[in-house]
């Protein structure tokens, strides 16, 4: 089973797909945990990656789909896995698809109004960074962590005008993979609105063969 998760911010991708690699028993594969590993095995990439995160820079695509070849390389992929956070665009798809046959690209729909209530409601304890929700997990007491009595706050990230300006970056940079897995055969489109639990049960009725 080799999938790509593809989804706006606040879809959920991430917790599904660590529900979803625990159940199938295969790797859930983020950019973000790529990059780590590489740079704490040492890999002459991973020196590399070291080198421009340090300098400041982004790490440039033909790195990316190098570092993605290298860790996809390995054995806990034998059985598959999950790619989450790439390829981000078409050029990174058709680099992948020279590496590997995925079986699918999941897509996680939900529209922009269900994101933006979903990450402007987050709030996080100051003191433990536990996360809450003002309508789906509130605290006790408004503003207050249940856990250590930390204030709570609304991170940068999750205020609405820049929510609603990641939005327009995944909409014009990634969105465009939906169609292009579409035209290939190859878009499973779920629905992101319910708990996770559900959507799991959803996803193993499509995928358990």
């Amino acid at each position: 089973m080799k999938l790509i998760f593809l989804g706006p911010p606040g879809a959920g991708k991430g917790t599904l797909a660590a529900l979803v690699a625990e159940r199938f028993s295969i790797p859930h594969i983020s950019t973000g945990e790529i990059f780590r590993a590489a740079i704490r095995e040492k890999t002459p990439l991973g020196l590399k990656v070291q080198a421009i995160i340090d300098g400041g820079q982004l790490v440039s695509d033909d790195i990316t789909i190098a570092l993605v070849k290298e860790r996809l390389s390995k054995d806990d992929t034998n059985r598959g896995f999950i790619l989450d956070g790439f390829p981000r665009t078409i050029p990174q798809a058709e680099a992948l698809a020279g590496i590997v046959e995925v079986d699918s690209a999941v897509n996680f729909d939900i529209a922009d109004n269900e994101v933006v209530s979903r990450l402007s409601g987050r709030r996080v304890c100051r003191g433990c960074n536990r996360n809450y929700h003002v309508v789906t997990m509130p605290p006790a007491k408004e503003g207050v962590c249940d856990k250590c009595g930390g204030e709570l706050f609304v991170r940068e990230d999750d205020k609405v005008d820049a929510i609603s300006k990641r939005l327009e970056v995944y909409r014009a940079q990634t969105a465009p993979l939906i169609e292009w897995y579409r035209g290939k055969g190859k878009l499973t489109d779920i629905d992101a609105r319910p708990a996770s639990g559900v959507i799991l049960e959803k996803f193993t009725a499509i995928f358990q063969k």
